[in-house]
Parts: C-alpha cells; sequence; structure tokens
C-alpha cells in the first residue's frame, strides 16, 4: 500500500490509523511526500525555510517510525507551490515512485483538499490520480522503463474523505465515504505520530480534537479501479485484491 501526500504530518493526520493497522496486517506500505513542508505557519525554532525543511523531514522519518511505515521518501517540491509545477515531471517523478513500490492500493486526499482545501492537498490528488493511470501504461515515460522496470496497475485508487468538514474554513464537497476502516486502538497510533511533528505543536490540541470528532474510523473514497464491478461499502481496502500482479 503507497500513500501519496503533500506535507510532513499528512501521513499521520490523514492516513496514519490505516498505515498502522495494515502494516500490522503484514502489509508493506510506503509514503511519498512532495514538499519538505518548509513554508508552515509554524515554525518551531527554525531561523528559515531551509532550516524548517530539515526539521520538518527528521519529523516525518520520526512519524513513519511510529506507524511502521516500510518506506517513506520526502521529494523536493516547494512548500505551497505545487499548483505552479511542470505536471508532466510531478507526475512523472510520482510514476517512478509506483512503478518502483509497485502498490495493489494507493491512497492520497480528495481532489477538493481535504478538510482543509488547501491548494497542494489538491494539486497532490490530482498529481497521484494521472500518475495511478499512467504507471501501467507502457507509452507514459517509457526511458524510466529501459532501466529494467516495468509498468505498473496499482489495483484500487482511494481518495481520503470525512463526515465532517471545518466550519471556519472556505467550503469543500468532499467525495461520499465508500470504505469506512476501524482502526481501534490505532487511533492513538496515529494522534502519536501527528505529535512526531513536534514543529507543528500549535496545532495539536485542535487536530486532535478533529480527529476524535472521526472516531476510530478512517473513510476513503474509491475513485478508481481495475476491478469493474458496483460500487459497495467496504471495510476493508484490499476487498478484491489478490497477491497476484
Amino acid at each position: 500500500m503507497m500513500c501519496i501526500t503533500a506535507h510532513p504530518d499528512d501521513e499521520a493526520g490523514g492516513f496514519g490509523g490505516s498505515l498502522r493497522l495494515y502494516r500490522d496486517r503484514g502489509v508493506e506500505t510506503g509514503v511519498v511526500c512532495l514538499t519538505s513542508g518548509q513554508a508552515a505557519t509554524h515554525r518551531g525554532e527554525a531561523r528559515n525555510d531551509q532550516e524548517l525543511g530539515a526539521i520538518r523531514r527528521k519529523e516525518f522519518a520520526a512519524s513513519c517510525e511510529i506507524l511502521k511505515v516500510s518506506r517513506g521518501r520526502v521529494l523536493d517540491y516547494p512548500d505551497g507551490q505545487l499548483h505552479r509545477q511542470d505536471f508532466y515531471k510531478v507526475v512523472c517523478d510520482l510514476t517512478l515512485q509506483l512503478r518502483e513500490f509497485r502498490p495493489h492500493v494507493l491512497l492520497t486526499f480528495g481532489p477538493e483538499g481535504g478538510v482543509t482545501g488547501h491548494t497542494d492537498h489538491s494539486m497532490a490528488s490530482i498529481f497521484t490520480t494521472a500518475a495511478f493511470h499512467w504507471a501501467g501504461r507502457s507509452n507514459r515515460y517509457p526511458d524510466q522503463l529501459k532501466s529494467g522496470l516495468l509498468p505498473h496497475c496499482t489495483r484500487k485508487l482511494y481518495y481520503a474523505t470525512s463526515n465532517f468538514t471545518l466550519p471556519d474554513r472556505q467550503p469543500v464537497t468532499l467525495s461520499p465515504a465508500t470504505a469506512i476502516i476501524e482502526i481501534g486502538e490505532y487511533l492513538a497510533t496515529k494522534i502519536a505520530a501527528f505529535r512526531a511533528h513536534t514543529s507543528q505543536a500549535p496545532l495539536w490540541p485542535r487536530f486532535e480534537s478533529h480527529v476524535r470528532q472521526r472516531g476510530t474510523q478512517e473513510r476513503f473514497h474509491l475513485a478508481a479501479a481495475l476491478n469493474l464491478e458496483p460500487l459497495r461499502m467496504e471495510t476493508d481496502l484490499f476487498t478484491g485484491v489478490t497477491e497476484e500482479e
């Protein structure tokens, strides 16, 4: 299972319960974060963007350790500027990640940008969706295939969604949940992973308040799947997925 996010702390805040739940079930997990979060409002002891980016990379690694992520990577795109990046290049980088890691299930934000409506979250969704579709085609980024990689068709693409919105933010229209994952005891793990991002400590109380509104569940919307079956409510992101490539 791979999760593609925009900023360090997204992996915990949006997906942490499921990442740890499935890792403990024996699923190999990977997280790709597009930016180092160097433009964040909350900056800890960082004196400049470069220092903050370095701090947040370390926090990301600590969070991934709590979530037992098999492979966590932070790319070098500019925080707050994903909408200004070359679409074809970013999708190329994510396509390479998919072809290398070869996940069965892919998680990201919805195109609305999650409950915060953050532009970077929206762009992460758009880039990831294109990479999901293109990674399996031999006529997309064929230079990658010359190095021995093969095209890879991920089985399912899910967008994170929720059962609440934030009243003090611009309005967002969330996708309906088609999968509700009961994370149980991993709610505490999710909160601990978010708290590994110590530079973002001012966000901790608000995050914990909102995440507890969701209870011990994470919700997802099935955006695309190889198996064309009628949509039904799922309780397992790997429903219908086999080990076969």
